[in-house]
């Protein structure tokens, strides 16, 4: 059971810092020009409206459960 705790804390580690890492990059193009081409942010729409931002909210949210998963179990 401790292999498959550890296992998803990894993967949500690595999806938590992809989700934030496009996020950042969105949130800074819009900063920069007002729009930005790649990503969730089509046009001038404000970063904090779209799914990324969203996704990036859940992906921390199931991060920080699994870190108390992970802390518990190796007690």
């Amino acid at each position: 059971m401790k292999n498959i705790i550890i296992s998803q804390f990894i993967i949500l580690l690595i999806g938590t810092v992809f989700a934030w890492y496009n996020f950042g990059r969105e949130f800074y193009d819009w900063l920069k020009v007002g729009s930005c081409q790649t990503g969730c942010v089509v046009g001038s729409i404000n970063p904090f409206l779209t799914p990324c931002f969203y996704g990036a909210i859940f992906f921390l949210v199931a991060f920080v459960l699994s870190v108390i998963l992970l802390k518990k179990s190796l007690k």
